[in-house]
């Protein structure tokens, strides 16, 4: 109720300012109607009149003959004033005058309908911050999440190579289903595929399997692919793998992205604005939670009611190219046909191994995929190449990039 009388007496106010400014007739108070400038000259001649009349020097028959004249101007000059008042003039500005009103009565009330919450009662902070834990306690789990979604559709872009490699590893993982590494490598693979409450069971499997030697980025990707799974939503089952990556590293990326995630969606934007600052200026655009983070960051700030001005883009740094060097290449000369070609394959998996772990430039990607290929590895080089489409979906340069590089490489044949 305190919201609308405000807003009543905020609406009236601003309308008496402006009827003031249309008011016709009134001085410069608005007290009373502005008279005709001649009527003081008409008072003067009256005064006058009766000056003289009292000295002698005017006769009486005069002086009535000079008041009647004098009263016919001081009416005529009213009448003047009345019309200007009552006239068309004054009829036009009535008219808006009440529309003034009307614009800005309903027009508020209007504004505040399509943009406010009418009939929602007030909620100050406190009662905003128990909402939240309220909402916290009693959020919906992974399954209720993922029952409500719409059932999974394979993409129909895929290569049939590629397609053909994962049906051989979900083969393979039947074979040996407690094999953590062939269940990381097909929840990879159904990730790929956007079977992502496939890759969530998979990898809750392999970290399962794994038991104390699940690593930091094992119960990341858990989180990660459990987000996914249900279309964005960090459940308690994530939030729970999340908290465990961070437990033992506080500066992990994904898990501090996703965790200020769950602080916006349960009601806490402020606390989801200082997870997401501090990340977003440990960051470089290179790394996957950088650009969603500048994309949500300044509206988070506003629902928290915080002035913010999202910082300039941070140059990408120079990409780290490993590959042989000077030395590498002399020792190389002495080597024989087969410690070559070992050598050669130890940096291709190196280089393999970071990116699935850390992440890396499209340069790089492009680099592993001509790699493998040369290493006679087309199949891997395919899966490597399907995979990048999921890693830099929302980069169409990168793409371009590692689809050039797979053509050359002679993937696209």
């Amino acid at each position: 109720m305190t919201f609308w009388i405000i807003a009543l007496l905020i609406c009236v106010g601003l309308a008496w300012m402006l009827v003031r400014t249309l008011l016709i007739g009134q001085d410069d108070t608005g007290d009373a109607p502005a008279e005709n400038p001649d009527m003081q000259i008409y008072r003067d001649q009256m005064a006058e009149l009766e000056r003289d009349l009292a000295r002698g020097t005017l006769a009486e028959d005069e002086a009535e003959r000079a008041r009647a004249e004098i009263a016919r101007r001081i009416l005529a000059a009213d009448k003047e004033v009345a019309a200007a008042t009552s006239g068309p003039g004054a009829r036009i500005n009535q008219i808006t005058i009440a529309l003034i009103g009307f614009v800005l009565v309903a027009g508020t009330g209007g504004l505040y309908r399509v943009l406010g919450a009418p009939g929602y009662q007030d909620m100050p902070l406190n009662a905003r911050i128990e909402a939240a834990a309220e909402f916290y306690a009693t959020r919906p789990s992974q399954a209720e999440v993922e029952a409500s979604l719409p059932p999974y559709a394979q993409p129909d872009n895929i290569d049939p190579t590629y397609l053909e490699l994962v049906e051989r590893l979900r083969d393979a993982v039947a074979e040996n289903p407690e094999d953590p590494r062939g269940l990381d490598l097909l929840a990879q693979s159904e990730g790929n595929l956007r079977n992502f409450v496939a890759a969530a069971r998979l990898k809750e499997r392999a970290v399962a399997a794994k038991g104390a030697e699940a690593t930091v980025s094992d119960y990341a990707d858990l989180g990660d692919m459990l987000v996914l799974a249900a279309g964005g939503y960090v459940s308690p089952e994530a939030e729970e793998a999340l908290m465990t990556a961070l437990r033992t590293d506080p500066t992990n990326g994904p898990g501090r992205y996703y965790i200020g995630l769950m602080q916006a969606q349960i009601g806490r934007p402020d606390i989801a604005f200082g997870i997401w600052q501090d990340l977003l200026a440990q960051s470089t655009p290179d790394l996957p939670w950088y650009g969603a983070i500048r994309a949500q960051i300044s509206d988070v700030a506003a629902l928290a009611g915080i002035r913010y001005t999202l910082p300039p883009e941070t140059a990408l740094p120079e990409a780290d190219m490993p590959g042989p060097d000077a030395a590498d290449i002399e020792a190389a000369e002495d080597m024989t046909d087969a410690d070559r070609e070992q050598m050669i394959f130890g940096m291709v998996e190196r280089l393999a191994e970071r990116l699935s772990t850390e992440g890396g430039t499209p340069e790089e990607w492009a680099r592993l995929i001509n790699a493998l290929v040369v290493v006679r590895q087309p199949d891997r080089a395919a899966a490597i190449w399907q995979e990048a489409q999921t890693v830099f979906a929302d980069s169409e340069d990168a793409l371009k990039m590692i689809d050039q590089a797979a053509r050359e490489a002679g993937l696209g044949e």
